[in-house]
């Protein structure tokens, strides 16, 4: 991957096929790691995901909004050769508002309808995570970092 569309492209397929991803918080020099249902919002620059408000993440997060999000997987390079990767997300995770919250809870139902009770259950906070960076690793010496700035058309919706 040479390019930013070529790495957009990369990653926006990721997107659209993996639900599952491994948020990473942090509270008092203690990593915390939990796998998340995820769902791409507005375009790949933000992640939306559900948690119940007495988490430890929930918590982690309110006092230290920079997170990682973990996307592992594999690919087919040919019939017979799988090759991993991981997609790894890092930003701030915030509360979504109020006036995107349906819009928000659509989306993600939609993507994951098994979640439909606990999403109506009562202590749901939904929150985005406002992507700064992804780094995308296909290998040992295939390492991209790319700034979501760097961006100059966002295609995924």
């Amino acid at each position: 991957m040479k390019n930013s569309t070529q790495i957009r492209t990369y990653v926006e397929g990721i997107l659209k096929t993996c639900k599952l991803a491994v948020l990473a918080t942090e509270a008092n020099g203690q990593p915390y790691a939990s796998l998340m249902a995820i769902t791409p919002f507005k375009d790949y620059r933000q992640m939306i995901f559900a948690m119940y408000r007495n988490t430890q993440k929930f918590e982690n997060i309110i006092n230290n909004s920079r997170v990682a999000v973990l996307i592992q997987g594999e690919e087919q390079d040919s019939p017979n050769q799988q090759r991993g990767y991981a997609l790894t997300a890092y930003g701030r995770a915030m509360e979504i508002e109020k006036s995107e919250i349906e819009e928000a809870s659509k989306a993600h139902l939609k993507r994951h309808p098994n979640l439909e009770s606990f999403m109506h259950s009562g202590d749901v906070a939904i929150l985005r995570i406002n992507v700064k960076t992804y780094q995308v690793v296909r290998g040992i010496d295939d390492v991209i970092w790319w700034p979501v700035a760097d961006i100059d058309e966002p295609k995924f919706r």
